[in-house]
């Protein structure tokens, strides 16, 4: 049954000025669960207040069920009343209309705020004793100490705050992921996915590490990511320390040369950048509401392909002139890379950015992991996703939150598979379908996905080549034109 609202709406572009309509209203009334959420979320922020300024509870488990514990508690009773009750379904009502996710002024300030409070954490030491800063995260990692001395067996550090925060974010709006998608089982597989991931082996097991006096180690992290996991001598470290840093090492190179290569073969790059790794992690749960703000322009895509690659070259140099040991200018490259990648673009600019570029941007133009996946998938990967081009309306919602800025809906117009480098399989395109044209499927062999597939090497010759042409959007109806573009044809969309 339609809504009778929705049948009696009128809007007269003429008469208006073709102005935009008025924004539609979420909801006429606050839910008593996102009330009670809210009035958590306030007293939560009290309390860290508190803590920070006068000490009030101050490295307690007290404190941090007062500060943290409301704040989570708050957050998921708003998730609760937001979607708790609704028809199963897609969710995006108002998304458009929103100030913080469209680039407005709160946009702009939670872009700000998260941008630099990883200034701060990345460039602590320097600001303190360069620039005189006052010890910020000095009260705030202390209200961790308990939780530190339980897990690793010392006080908390400013990447302890770090790490408890990531987590807290992951699993929390992971949470709200559930919810928001509980119509789709790829995407409740997917995050909780990557809720286990980040909680029991980005944050878990790295602490209980150190409390048993070993090398603290991400085993879901490997090069060239976690690039220092190659470098000569964190494997002479690793190694020194005993039977287990032995097997760290073992794990990184295995993980790096083998599981990569097969695994991505067999489920496309999605196995890692969806549902394994940490950056990804926070990107599809924290970073869902600003997805649509990644670009799907041209020139993006041009930036796309020169930038990510160009890092992999970069990393990749660097770990081979460690290894070779080509010189003392290895010392500065190195400290270059960590400096401007390591730091600035993956943290700083990875994350900050969500309100702003969406939030994939690390993983869509930086990640050297993700270049290299981009490269098995593209060429002999069984991975694709698949269309239906005689059910597509064209209504777009596929390219308007596909976080990697890929125009999907230029492939299902024409009925043809989605085989891009760029693709990390999150399968939001085709969770947001209202047709259901959309679906991610392994096929039987890599060679059926897409012509020049069954060579390896000319797919991958090809995508090279095409990297440097920028493609024509194409229309779905033969014989018509776009606006500016009347030599439209009939192949695929260039990868």
């Amino acid at each position: 049954m339609i809504d009778p609202e929705l049948l009696n709406y009128d809007f007269d572009e003429e008469k208006n000025g073709f102005a935009a309509p008025q924004a539609a209203v979420d909801s006429p009334a606050l839910s008593s669960k996102e009330a009670m959420g809210r009035a958590l979320l306030a007293l939560g922020s009290m309390g860290i207040v508190l803590q920070v300024t006068v000490g009030i509870f101050l490295g307690s488990w007290l404190g941090i069920l007062l500060s943290y514990g409301l704040l989570a508690a708050g957050a998921i009773l708003i998730f609760l009343g937001r979607f708790q009750g609704t028809h199963p379904g897609i969710k995006h009502d108002g998304t458009m209309f929103r100030d913080i996710q469209n680039r407005g002024v709160l946009g702009w300030m939670l872009g700000m705020a998260i941008t630099a409070f990883y200034v701060v954490l990345y460039f602590y030491d320097d600001l303190q004793n360069s620039w005189d800063m006052p010890p910020l995260l000095e009260r705030p990692t202390k209200m961790l100490n308990p939780l530190a001395q339980l897990l690793s067996k010392g006080d908390a550090n400013r990447w302890f705050l770090y790490g408890f925060l990531y987590t807290v974010a992951v699993c929390v709006f992971g949470f709200r992921m559930l919810l928001k998608y509980r119509h789709n089982k790829y995407q409740r597989f997917r995050t909780l996915s990557v809720m286990f991931f980040q909680f029991g082996f980005a944050f878990l097991l790295p602490n209980l590490l150190k409390a048993f006096h070993q090398p603290e180690f991400y085993f879901t992290y490997f090069w060239p990511l976690k690039y220092e996991y190659l470098f000569p001598n964190r494997i002479d470290t690793l190694k020194s320390s005993g039977a287990i840093g032995t097997f760290m090492v073992f794990w990184g190179l295995l993980a790096t040369f083998v599981l990569t290569p097969i695994l991505t073969w067999r489920f496309g790059k999605r196995w890692y950048c969806s549902w394994v790794c940490g950056c990804g992690g926070l990107a599809e749960t924290l970073g869902d509401p600003w997805r649509q703000q990644s670009s799907n322009g041209q020139r993006s895509w041009k930036i796309e392909h020169w930038t990510i690659h160009t890092i992999l070259i970069l990393i990749t140099v660097l770990t081979v002139g460690l290894w070779f040991d080509l010189g003392s200018w290895t010392a500065s490259y190195k400290k270059s890379y960590g400096f401007f990648v390591g730091a600035i673009f993956s943290g700083v600019i990875g994350v900050g950015f969500y309100p702003l570029l969406g939030s994939r941007v690390w993983c869509r133009f930086g990640c050297p992991m993700a270049a290299i996946l981009g490269i098995l998938q593209r060429t002999w990967s069984k991975f694709r996703i698949t269309t239906n081009g005689d059910q597509c309306m064209s209504c777009g919602n596929c390219s308007t939150y596909c976080e990697m800025g890929i125009d999907v809906r230029g492939y299902a117009e024409k009925g043809l598979n989605i085989v891009r480098a760029s693709c990390v399989g999150c399968g939001i395109c085709a969770a947001v379908c209202p047709r259901g044209v959309l679906g991610l499927e392994n096929g039987m062999s890599p060679s059926d996905r897409f012509d020049g597939a069954q060579s390896p090497l000319l797919a991958l010759t090809e995508s090279i080549a095409a990297s440097t042409v920028i493609p024509e959007r194409k229309t779905m109806f033969p014989g018509t034109c776009e606006p500016g573009n009347c030599q439209c044809k009939e192949e695929a969309p260039e990868s």
